[in-house]
This record gives C-alpha cells, structure tokens and sequence, in this order.
C-alpha cells in the first residue's frame, strides 16, 4: 500500500503539535444541500423568519454541517495526518454559524496512543471552529486512528 510520504504518520506526531486550517465561507447552498442530504428541514435552518423569531439574524446552519466542514478543513490543512479512520467525535455546539459566516477551525494534537496492531495508532486532535468575529462555534475532540511508520516498510 502507497501512502503519501507528505502525510504524517504516528511516531512523527508530536503532542502540542497545533495550527490552523484555511477558511471557508457558509452559503446557501451548504445549507440546502446538507438538508437535502440529512432530510433535516427543521425551520431554524430553512426560514428566515422563524430564525428570527428565535432571536437569530437569519438560518442557523446544522449543527452537524459545522462538523462536517471542520472535518473537511482538517483534511486540507497544511498539516494533514496519514489518517486511516475517526473512531469518535464529542462535541459542543457554542453558537450558531450563520449564512456567509467564513470558518477556520484552530487543531492541536491533545494526546497519542499506540495500538496492539504495530502499524496504527491513535491521535487524539482538539479543534475549536472560529467565525470571522473570533467567535468559537463549535469545539471538541476526535480520537484518529494514523499509520505507523511500518506502513512505509510493507509497501
């Protein structure tokens, strides 16, 4: 298996290690197309008006749409990790992300562990998701599971 040697692999994760993803900017489309997607249709995020009522400015993007966009961010970023799969998310949903809000998500790497299988291990990642007023929106913790560097060896 060819993994890409730009890729970091476990025992070249560092704890601490911390950086921040590029942007992105929230749009309609995100939103109708996430709804589409998911089935969610809940007011908050296709009504103007009821968004209002409830004291926002406008829709409220999904919560879940927030993660998925941090998720994609991380996958982006100029640091990205030789990621095999996310074997668990908690999360916290601190404020609403709103039609053309542009996000960044800010990492850090919490803590690391190694596996009995000597070619994985498990990267535990922090993650705050900031809005373009500094306002963190989302937070929380994914535990990654990473190649090793045996990956290297077997190719």
């Amino acid at each position: 298996m060819r993994i890409d040697r730009a890729l970091l692999r476990y025992e070249q994760i560092e704890g601490g290690l911390a950086f921040e993803t590029g942007g992105i900017t929230v749009t309609e489309g995100h939103i109708l197309g996430f709804a589409g997607l998911t089935g969610d249709f809940y007011d908050i995020h296709m009504d103007d008006d009821y968004a209002r009522s409830l004291g926002y400015p406008g829709r409220v993007a999904h919560g879940l749409l927030g993660l998925a966009l941090c998720d994609g961010l991380k996958n982006r970023a100029p640091v990205r990790f030789a990621a095999i799969v996310s074997l668990n998310w908690r999360w916290s949903f601190t404020g609403p992300i709103l039609v053309g809000d542009r996000i960044f998500a800010r990492i850090a790497v919490l803590s690391k562990r190694a596996t009995r299988n000597p070619a994985r291990g498990i990267v535990t990642l922090g993650f705050e998701l900031v809005n373009q007023k500094g306002e963190v929106v989302q937070k929380g913790e994914n535990d990654l599971m990473v190649h090793t560097l045996k990956i290297d060896d077997a190719a």
